[in-house]
């Protein structure tokens, strides 16, 4: 029996289901001509990924800029695991409607006093699942 990993390429479809499932992520951008990180809560609103923040924060200056986003699962014990990245260029989200959507209370930041909502758009999406070889076509996480 097979008993080491695969690591396999998602789809797209398989990529957004995982993010979906995901609570913390990271957001990936470069800041002041350095590459800078900051790990997030965030939700999956249709084909984007929308975080809260703060307006004086690093994260309130991306608007227009392009960045990536990452979530993962780790499992240490099986040595398993995927990881999805989001590339696209952050926007500010302005239009009260999704507003009023996106300021529901179970889609709160895990930091208080966050009013400031940042759209990152999939325009191009990755994933990546290291599993047993019976286990590579399950998609929960």
């Amino acid at each position: 029996m097979n008993t080491h990993n695969e690591l396999r390429s998602l789809t797209t479809r398989e990529s957004i289901v995982l993010l979906s499932s995901a609570q913390v992520g990271r957001v990936v951008f470069t800041d002041e001509a350095l590459p800078a990180i900051r790990p997030v809560n965030f939700v999956v609103d249709g084909a984007s990924v929308v975080i809260r923040t703060g307006r004086e924060g690093s994260l309130s200056k991306l608007n227009g800029n392009v960045v990536a986003f990452e979530a993962d699962h780790i499992d240490l014990a099986t040595r398993s695991g995927w990881s999805v990245i989001v590339h696209g260029r952050a926007e500010r989200v302005r239009d009260i409607d999704q507003l009023v959507t996106l300021a529901d209370p179970t889609k709160s930041s895990w930091v208080p006093l966050r009013d400031y909502f940042l759209r990152i758009p999939f325009e191009m999406v990755t994933g990546r699942r290291l599993a047993l070889p019976h286990v590579t076509s399950e998609v929960t996480g």
